[in-house]
């Protein structure tokens, strides 16, 4: 029966659903394995559902458990509100535990700085990355992300947006490379070379569509699902990734033997934004970080201003 629920049982469902082990959950939860089955069981004759069922040596959510885990971290949050007034109490009393959906060019980048910070004034706060992998704002309404971070769109109506920076693309190639010692990538260069393509659904994007406007064309031998993962097989020689600048400049600053070379022809610029559900528009803890993610990309908008006026 719905009665028999309360907030300890929430937070086992919610743990079970993260981890997807009885055993891991036990041990997020302080609990022995034997007390997070009797509390498995508990949910289920309460819910009056599974939950969690075998699926070879593991445990996988029903349908039931995976439409209710984003209105069950909703209740916890809400219900952690109620405990902690964050109205004025500073960030290192605060218990929250944020999901972010990330564009795949950026997370590298973005998360070291965001942690780094967070972790030095909030110890209570969690960041969740998501990937990518969507752009539907539903995760947003339903409480299952907290942030949403990408290439800018037209948002919902129920949705707010702040602009963070506008980037272009360059090639990233190996250091000790032939093309990592040229001064720079020519057009021929970027067609005879083979490229690691970063793509959803496959190797067109508008570096091909740029050179099919010149009637020419790039050999891709391979494509994977991030731009970080093309960024590492960069590194080998002779292989290009064509990536945003963010990431292209980040891996220099970490000293990656790596050369990032302009386009030799302007590609268009993409707009990166974050956006978050009006619900949390006047959040404490969500203003504030949103905030830290704004200001952790500030040095990249003064980079980008810098090379502007040095071309």
């Amino acid at each position: 029966m719905a009665d028999d629920l309360d907030l300890n049982l929430l937070r086992v469902f919610d743990v079970l659903m993260d981890t997807g082990s009885v055993s891991a959950a036990a041990e997020r939860l302080h609990l022995s394995i034997p007390a997070t089955s009797r509390a498995l069981g508990r949910l289920r004759r309460a819910m009056n559902d599974p939950i969690m069922v075998r699926a070879g040596r593991g445990l996988v959510p029903t349908p039931f458990a995976l439409r209710s885990a984003a209105r069950v971290k909703l209740l916890l949050e809400g219900a952690a509100d109620l405990l902690t007034d964050t109205s004025d109490s500073p960030p290192q009393s605060w218990r929250r535990s944020f999901a972010i959906r990330v564009n795949d060019g950026l997370a590298p980048v973005l998360a070291p700085r965001l942690i780094s910070q967070i972790a030095s004034q909030a110890t209570g706060i969690t960041l969740r990355f998501i990937a990518d992998d969507t752009d539907n704002p539903d995760a947003l309404r339903n409480g299952s992300l907290d942030l949403d971070i990408g290439l800018a769109e037209t948002p919902a109506p129920d949705v707010h947006v702040q602009q963070l920076y506008t980037d272009g693309f360059g090639v990233l190639v190996a250091a000790n490379s032939l093309l990592g010692q040229a001064d720079r990538i020519t057009v021929d260069q970027l067609c005879g070379y083979p490229h690691i393509s970063a793509a959803r659904g496959g190797a067109d994007g508008p570096l091909d569509f740029a050179l099919s406007q010149i009637g020419r064309s790039r050999r891709v031998v391979a494509v994977v699902p991030t731009y970080a993962v093309s960024a590492l097989l960069a590194l080998e020689e002779d292989v290009i990734a064509v990536v945003p600048g963010v990431l292209g400049r980040h891996l220099l600053d970490r000293g990656m033997k790596v050369r990032f070379h302009q386009l030799p022809f302007q590609l268009p610029t993409v707009t990166v934004d974050q956006r978050w559900h009006r619900r949390l528009d006047g959040d404490r803890p969500s203003q504030w970080l949103r905030s830290h993610v704004a200001a952790a990309l500030q040095h990249l908008l003064v980079d980008q201003t810098s090379e502007a006026s040095s071309t």
